[in-house]
């Protein structure tokens, strides 16, 4: 395809879509075939993928045992779309999921199907705890993602998402996030944290904290649009036994970290805790789109039909979904994924000891972020110096003139996010590092 009928393509696309599309206002390319943690353009260009669909293809592109279920159910002649009917899928995509919850969660597990994004399992999640506890407040944390529906962006920390939406989700409050570059006490490392969790105990313990006792906390255990920060392991403990003695359900928004990406299968495990609910999508459809709400028996309140929806029945995706558990179970990709990760923190914290301009590196497993200052900024009490999103911008641009995909986030858009597949080689990591380099060389 030559330059011109590609820039037609991408002009035309661009001309008739709405002004929120997102990535490819800032991808700029044609995207024509994809192999594992690679893609080619229309010009035969190929780029090294660690955006990864924000975190969706947990094996890459094209992989082979996905590819050949989906292919082997779409010539068998069973139905593709089944509302929330029985189904051989069904039936095979629960074996799977169930397979890898832990066994404690799983024993006593109930899982409900909410539609094809992760929003409407965040959604789906504050329904059933506002059904089950008769409570109307929800809690969520300072820089939260949790989607762009209405109740969802409600709990979403970003307030440039939101400030022109009027009238969402009321009774929801924000609570401090063990983010230790910027800690909200000017502390930082395990005391902030600590402190952090004295402040949580505190305001639902206060009778004048202004704030009721609430239907559920959600939380994410590493924080991924908000900048890839992950909540330290004691921390999420002392945030289980708080809501455990108060009573009040923990929700784990396993949306981007589900399924191995931070190094165990799903990230709350890291820290040994029990969540009353886990939300899962992205990888969980190996692809397609599906979400799942998971959560404890003791809390199936609902009566038939209290939430319904008609594309909660993806039969290719719950195949997809189904293979690709399976292939991270049986190939160990969870384990594979916090040794990548040790690659990854060297060759990161390798380059922050070149440019100052890398203020912090922060991730578990195969989920990285390098936030971007201004190193000529005025340090805070933390030593922290000013965010900078143009500065990240320009590296991220230079990343995908370099062959490298990557993402970006958090405060001012500042940290730049890698998300590879699973399926990543230590070879493709030097590549990823190189060319992250190669763009900090090339921004100054």
């Amino acid at each position: 395809m030559n330059t011109t009928i590609v820039d037609d393509v991408y002009t035309f696309v661009r001309d008739k879509e709405s002004n929120a599309r997102t990535y490819a206002a800032v991808i700029d390319r044609v995207f024509t075939a994809g192999d594992a943690a690679r893609l080619t353009d229309t010009e035969g260009r190929q780029y090294l993928d660690c955006l990864s669909a924000a975190g969706t293809l947990a094996l890459g592109h094209n992989h082979a045992a996905v590819a050949a279920r989906v292919r082997e159910f779409l010539d068998s002649g069973q139905v593709q779309q089944a509302l929330d009917l029985t189904t051989p899928a069904k039936y095979e995509f629960l074996r799977s999921l169930y397979g890898v919850l832990p066994p404690d969660f799983a024993a006593h597990a109930k899982t409900h199907f909410c539609g094809p994004t992760g929003a409407d399992a965040v959604e789906a999640a504050v329904k059933l705890f506002k059904t089950a506890t008769g409570r109307r407040t929800v809690l969520a944390f300072h820089g939260a993602y949790h989607g762009m529906t209405s109740g969802a962006l409600s709990l979403t920390g970003n307030l440039a998402a939101k400030h022109r939406v009027a009238s969402l989700m009321p009774d929801v409050h924000f609570l401090p996030y063990p983010y230790s570059y910027r800690c909200a006490f000017g502390i930082g490392g395990d005391e902030g944290a600590r402190v952090g969790l004295r402040y949580i105990e505190r305001v639902l313990t206060d009778p004048e904290s202004g704030i009721s006792t609430p239907a559920a906390i959600i939380v994410e255990p590493v924080q991924g649009e908000g900048g890839v920060v992950p909540a330290p392991p004691e921390w999420l403990r002392g945030l289980r036994e708080i809501t455990s003695a108060l009573d009040i359900p923990l929700v784990c928004d396993e949306i981007q970290t589900g399924l191995g990406r931070t190094g165990t299968m799903f990230a709350f495990e890291a820290a040994g805790i029990e969540p009353d609910a886990v939300l899962l999508s992205k990888a969980v459809g190996g692809g397609y789109p599906l979400a799942v709400l998971v959560y404890h028996s003791r809390y199936d309140t609902w009566t038939p039909g209290a939430h319904a929806g008609t594309f909660r029945g993806n039969q290719v995706a719950m195949v997809a979904g189904a293979a690709t558990m399976d292939v991270i179970t049986a190939e160990g990709l969870a384990d594979q994924a916090e040794a990548k990760g040790r690659l990854i923190e060297e060759a990161l914290t390798s380059l922050a000891g070149e440019h100052p301009e890398i203020g912090d590196i922060r991730g578990r497993g195969l989920m990285w972020g390098m936030e971007i200052v201004d190193p000529d900024g005025p340090a805070d009490a933390l030593g922290s110096r000013p965010a900078d999103g143009n500065r990240a911008r320009a590296i991220k641009r230079r990343c995908l003139d370099h062959g490298l995909l990557i993402e970006s986030g958090g405060r001012h858009s500042a940290v730049l996010r890698l998300l590879p597949p699973l399926v990543i080689t230590p070879a493709e990591i030097t590549e990823m590092a190189t060319k992250v380099e190669k763009a900090l060389v090339d921004r100054g």
